[in-house]
């Protein structure tokens, strides 16, 4: 049954709140040719931060200083006044958005409208930018996704698809049906059904009783001969087998090499892993999901997602929620400084309305 009430209210908000919080423990670190696993544990040692309870560290050295995204001055612990404008959140709001506009009937066409409309160009980054363009050009879905767009199954769908599973809790094939509606506009194959993937994980944890639950749910909104669901059933495999952490890791990296550390598989083969060894924990899950690299500011955010609508908003820990102080910053038009609360009513009256 879907959740009702304040408990899911509760979940809803720490669905924002996780997500948001994950993607700026990730964000300084978002290079994932220059900040593998063993480098990020390194700058964590030199700060005394392992085990990482809270927000990155500062920088220890110049050359750390120098590596890290230019905005890591407002995303380390003690700076943070705010969340950082990143795409990871922009898209939640422009999810949302969307919903609020067009209903959960949109077309894929209306999602792109909604990009031309909400959303400046250069805030776009590999397929996005590549769809959008196209859009601009006068290209019509699916040919937006493959025209001129070699990212078709880089992260990027994925990380638009938080709002499609926030407001169907408990309905996880709903869920993946409007994400695989707005993920085509810019992907394709395993692209999509990372976006599906992510949102059927999302909304089973409404109402899993582990993390475990939820990923074996989210399994089966996606073909299960598909590299991203052997790569995800791999990492629960050697979880099993009571591998460390970094042994499993170790296994992922080393069947997916190749892929590039912005492509979905690999990236869906960190979160899984940072879910299922973070174990229902809210800090141990952000943590372990952005020490293990790749695209960490995205992952970190799924992952925040994932495990703040497990625990609800009222448990995640005061250090990740009060230096947000409510407030997101975002690049989508209308919606810089709205507060995260208000985010959070809005996307649970869309889930309300939905389940009436």
């Amino acid at each position: 049954m879907t959740p009702v009430g304040t408990d899911l209210a509760d979940r809803v908000l720490g669905g924002w709140l996780g997500r948001i919080a994950g993607n700026m423990l990730g964000k300084p670190v978002e290079r994932g040719d220059v900040w593998t696993r063993e480098r990020i544990d390194r700058y964590l040692r030199q700060a005394s931060a392992l085990p990482l309870t809270d927000y990155l560290p500062e920088p220890a050295t110049e050359s750390d200083a120098l590596d890290l995204r230019p905005e890591w001055r407002q995303c380390v612990r003690g700076r943070i006044h705010g969340s950082c404008r990143d795409d990871d959140v922009d898209y939640a709001v422009l999810g949302l958005d969307l919903l609020e506009t067009h209903g959960f009937g949109f077309s894929t066409e209306q999602v792109g409208d909604q990009w031309l409309l909400r959303l400046p160009y250069l805030q776009t980054f590999t397929a996005e930018r590549a769809a959008y363009r196209n859009l601009a050009g006068g290209l019509k879905p699916p040919l937006t996704a493959t025209y001129d767009n070699p990212y078709q199954e880089w992260i990027g769908a994925l990380i638009r698809a938080d709002v499609y599973g926030w407001t169907s809790p408990g309905v996880p094939r709903r869920a993946a049906s409007l994400a695989r509606r707005d993920a085509v506009l810019s992907h394709t194959g395993n692209g999509v059904y990372g976006a599906m993937w992510a949102a059927a994980l999302i909304s089973a944890a409404f109402t899993a009783p582990t993390v475990r639950h939820a990923l074996d749910t989210a399994l089966t909104v996606i073909p299960a001969s598909s590299r991203l669901a052997r790569t995800v059933r791999r990492v629960i495999s050697l979880h099993e087998t009571r591998l460390s952490w970094e042994e499993t890791l170790d296994a992922v990296s080393e069947e997916t090499a190749g892929l590039g550390w912005i492509h979905t598989v690999p990236n869906a083969g960190v979160i899984t892993a940072g879910l299922l060894y973070g174990d229902g924990d809210f800090t141990r899950t952000i943590a372990l999901t952005v020490r293990g690299g790749l695209d960490t500011d995205s992952n970190g955010a799924t992952a925040g997602s994932v495990a703040g609508v497990l625990t609800g908003a009222e448990a995640i820990p005061a250090r990740w929620k009060d230096p947000l102080e409510d407030t997101v910053r975002s690049a989508v038009f209308g919606f810089d400084g709205v507060r995260i609360s208000e985010l959070a009513e809005r996307t649970l009256r869309l889930a309300e309305a939905e389940a009436a």
